[in-house]
């Protein structure tokens, strides 16, 4: 069934991509349908768009075309007072990829924020602890395995314990997935 894809009107867009004209508008559109696949990544990558735009209509850039390296540079500096170092990060790597997208669509000229630089963030060590394997039996040995939902919950459980999986992970696994060493 073919279906005709209609496009929101450039009210719905930010002010600054919607002052750029309908290439820029198009062009803003492509980068959340065609460009990220991960619905979670498209979802945070849009509020940072609409956070960034907004700032910079409220700073009095004119259009998204005008926006420069100080406007990036003085957004995350903002943003790095409110929020943790990988949140900001984040949010620059929004604002890049969609700059790149708009360069390479020659919406805009050059990419304001490819020069600006992020909060320092390094991790030295994991945040996931680690069961020794006398937690793990302990674990699994305390759920009640009389019922169905039991029984479900204590797979799930052993199978993230020694594949070190995350439940995303291990409910996205086949049997064909999991193997036993002998």
């Amino acid at each position: 069934m073919n279906e005709l894809i209609t496009l929101p009107p450039s009210s719905a867009l930010p002010t600054l991509v919607a002052a750029a004209g309908e290439r820029a508008g198009m062009r803003f559109l492509e980068f959340f349908a065609a460009n990220i696949r991960n619905p979670h990544t498209r979802r945070a990558y849009a509020r940072a768009a609409d956070e960034f735009l907004a700032w910079c209509a409220s700073a009095g850039v004119p259009s998204i075309g005008a926006a420069q390296p100080v406007h990036v540079a003085t957004w995350i500096e903002a943003a790095t007072r409110e929020l943790a170092a990988p949140s900001v990060k984040q949010r620059l790597a929004a604002i890049r990829h969609l700059f790149d997208w708009l360069v390479t669509g020659q919406v805009v000229p050059v990419n304001p924020a490819a020069s600006v630089r992020g909060p320092r963030h390094v991790v030295t060590s994991g945040q996931t602890p680690v069961l020794d394997p006398s937690e793990a039996r302990a674990l699994l040995g305390s759920i009640d395995t009389s019922t169905v939902v039991g029984l479900r919950d204590r797979a799930l459980i052993g199978l993230m314990v020694y594949s070190f999986a995350r439940i995303g992970a291990a409910l996205g696994m086949s049997v064909e997935d999991v193997f036993t060493r002998i």
